[in-house]
């Protein structure tokens, strides 16, 4: 596959592994061998960067806990030296939300517990999950300074950034990349843009296919009654989304057969040739998926085909979407 770099010099895969899926958000986690054995089949396809959190866990049927930093990094440990980790602290889940916590000494025990957990002694990208609105940005950056100057982490990022808190932090401490949602039913941050290239700052791409509505692999009977499966409250997911979501699934499958590709990949390449710093993260446990993922790094769409795709998409009627949804002309 492909590689790209974020920010000054960390070389990732065009399309990266977001492993949170495998035990967090959809259903109870998955077998650990079977997961362990699609990470090194991801690896063998070229993937090289994959992506966990310290909050990504669940419940394993007999109780105990999974920890999705333990299970990339146990799979990943026989090839350490040719990968890139990126984990996040700053946020802990409660039946109320997401609650934030990034003070100085919230970070330095969540990066201790995630270098354990990961059974490494560095992380490669270390992000804030997060921002915490009762920590200045400033205050965060310095606490990256020191982590990589005692060489626990290589670099590091912000999960759901806006310009503002970016450049701040920046001028304290580097930032390599943003993590924030980004797909064809959310392109909200298509305004960071400029930032970004000025500062030059990777944009890392999550839930790039709408928690995999965009795939088209899902029908509009589909239910998800499995405790722990988020997508049982996803807007997307709804029945009368699907009517709503019609035309685009509809754009999406057009340009697809266009190019002889499939509708996720056609929804990853369009990100992914839209801006050479943009490196798509979707998530799977399966191995056609993990696959087909990958072809995305593959196909050329030129700058005319996007500006078109952008054209369209802004005056396509979407439903809402998890996480935010554009008002649409």
């Amino acid at each position: 596959m492909r590689t790209r770099t974020l920010g000054k010099d960390l070389t990732v895969s065009t399309v990266s592994l977001g492993c949170m899926g495998m035990t967090h958000a959809f259903g109870a986690p998955s077998d650990t061998k079977e997961m362990t054995k699609l990470i090194h089949e991801a690896v063998d396809l070229g993937y090289i960067y994959f992506d966990t959190a310290e909050c990504y866990t669940g419940e394993n049927p007999d109780g105990s806990t999974a920890y999705n930093e333990e299970l990339v990094g146990s799979a990943l440990a026989p090839c350490r030296n040719k990968v890139v980790i990126s984990t996040k602290f700053g946020v802990a889940h409660s039946p109320n939300g997401l609650l934030t916590d990034s003070r100085p000494e919230t970070i330095r025990k969540s990066v201790e517990g995630s270098l354990k957990r990961l059974g490494t002694d560095h992380i490669d990208l270390y992000y804030q999950h997060r921002i915490d609105p009762d920590v200045e940005p400033e205050t965060v950056a310095e606490v990256m300074k020191e982590l990589i100057k005692e060489g626990k982490i290589t670099h590091w990022g912000i999960s759901e950034t806006t310009e503002e808190y970016l450049r701040r932090a920046h001028a304290v401490c580097p930032v390599t990349a943003i993590q924030n949602r980004y797909s064809m039913m959310y392109r909200e941050y298509d305004k960071l843009f400029p930032v970004l290239e000025e500062l030059n700052v990777g944009y890392v791409a999550f839930s790039p296919l709408a928690n995999g509505i965009l795939s088209g692999a899902y029908k509009k009977s589909d239910r998800f009654s499995e405790k722990g499966d988020y997508r049982s409250f996803m807007p997307q997911f709804r029945a009368e989304a699907f009517d709503e979501n019609e035309h685009l699934f509809a754009i999406i499958s057009e340009l697809a057969d266009s190019k002889n590709a499939t509708p996720a990949q056609i929804s990853l390449a369009w990100m992914i040739c839209k801006r050479p710093y943009i490196v798509p993260i979707p998530g799977t446990r399966k191995y056609e998926r993990l696959k087909e993922n990958a072809g995305a790094a593959d196909i050329i769409l030129s700058v005319d085909e996007v500006t078109e795709i952008d054209k369209r998409l802004d005056h396509t009627k979407m439903s809402a979407v998890f996480g935010g949804s554009k008002t649409h002309k």
